[in-house]
């Protein structure tokens, strides 16, 4: 618990301060001062999200999606140490991870619990000041209480484990073949998912041979290499020539999703997480219409349904997120964490934010 006499805190913070490629790990200041309805959180981990990867090559996503400076950063867990005065729903000494997305809870969206979509929405660490720090402040709204029986690196994915979730449970996938296009983080995620969610066959697609490897120990039936095999064969083979029932699309790539919808079954469905940053040529007609297809995209996590979800999945010990997790480094080492994710030769990246002396 913070004092009322501690009015300000040093900490490490990393900040998005040039337009350049790379962050800068500063020493700043940051007011206890709390509006009413928010909470100051000490940090314990952190994991950084291809999001953070766009950030650090400052591309032009980032250039038009931020103003500098920020500190950046949105995936974490940590401590409570203090509450503003009409904090309820929390408490100094909880252990929580964060609902990145802060919504307005008044408008038609958030009415009918699509708070996922709303038009207000802001991110924390793109429109506010994030959590690769010492210390972050977050409406108390945002707060998802954990388990302190839990390991601590897991608490800290569990928000795009969150990600994974919305997207591969949005259609049945018990008893059917699954398609998981792209073994990133999230894609590795959402392998784990659909197993533990009874997926008869999970068939995974990737082109990074490390990646390769870890969506074979995590689980997946079957693995394929678009630049060594032909996918919508392969599919086809793998299914009895009917097609995949459900395809969780998280690469973005144009020619991956257009090929998708070749051999997605008639009456089948495709959730789609990735960011093409090309226009999609479809044949709709051959391909949605007449095939009586489901098209769902899918933005951030149902509030608060797909936290609740990710807390069963993670403390039923269904998932291997012990392998997901394939590096841990201290916070001073965020430059490194991006080289690393740019190499593909990642799971999801840990941080840990060190002590500030004095």
């Amino acid at each position: 618990m913070l004092s009322d006499d501690v009015k300000t805190l040093e900490m490490f913070a990393v900040v998005k301060d040039r337009p350049e490629k790379g962050f800068s790990l500063k020493k700043v200041t940051i007011s206890t001062d709390l509006k009413p309805d928010e909470v100051l959180v000490k940090v314990f981990r952190a994991s950084f999200c291809g999001t953070d990867y766009h950030l650090y090559l400052y591309d032009d996503y980032a250039r038009e999606r931020i103003k500098l400076p920020l500190i950046v950063g949105h995936e974490f867990s940590g401590e409570i140490i203090k509450i503003g005065s009409d904090v309820q729903n929390v408490k100094v000494g909880d252990l929580v991870s964060a609902e990145t997305h802060i919504i307005c809870w008044e408008c038609e969206f958030c009415e009918r619990s699509e708070g996922h979509i709303c038009a207000e929405t802001k991110v924390i660490g793109l429109d506010i000041d994030g959590c690769f720090a010492n210390y972050v402040k977050i409406p108390a709204a945002n707060c998802f209480i954990n388990s302190k029986d839990i390991n601590p690196l897991f608490l800290s994915i569990q928000e795009p484990l969150g990600n994974a979730v919305h997207t591969m449970a949005h259609f049945p996938v018990k008893g059917k073949d699954v398609v998981v296009l792209g073994c990133g983080p999230i894609g590795l995620m959402a392998i784990d998912v659909a197993k533990a969610y009874g997926a008869r066959k999970v068939i995974a697609v990737e082109i990074k041979p490390y990646r390769e490897t870890l969506a074979w120990e995590i689980g997946a039936d079957v693995v394929i290499n678009p630049t060594r095999e032909n996918v919508t064969e392969r599919v086809f083979e793998e299914t009895g020539g009917k097609g995949a029932d459900v395809i969780g699309e998280f690469t973005g790539n144009k020619g991956a999703i257009e090929e998708a919808f070749r051999y997605l079954k008639p009456g089948g469905g495709i959730s789609m997480l990735g960011l093409p940053s090309e226009k999609i040529e479809l044949d709709f007609s051959k391909y949605v219409v007449h095939k009586g297809i489901s098209i769902y995209g899918v933005t951030g996590r149902r509030i608060y349904d797909s936290w609740h979800q990710v807390k069963e999945l993670v403390e039923s010990g269904k998932l291997h997120l012990d392998k997901i997790i394939t590096h841990e480094l201290p916070l001073r080492e965020i430059n490194r964490a991006g080289e690393i994710m740019g190499s593909g030769n990642c799971g999801k990246i840990v941080l840990i934010p060190e002590e500030i002396d004095g």
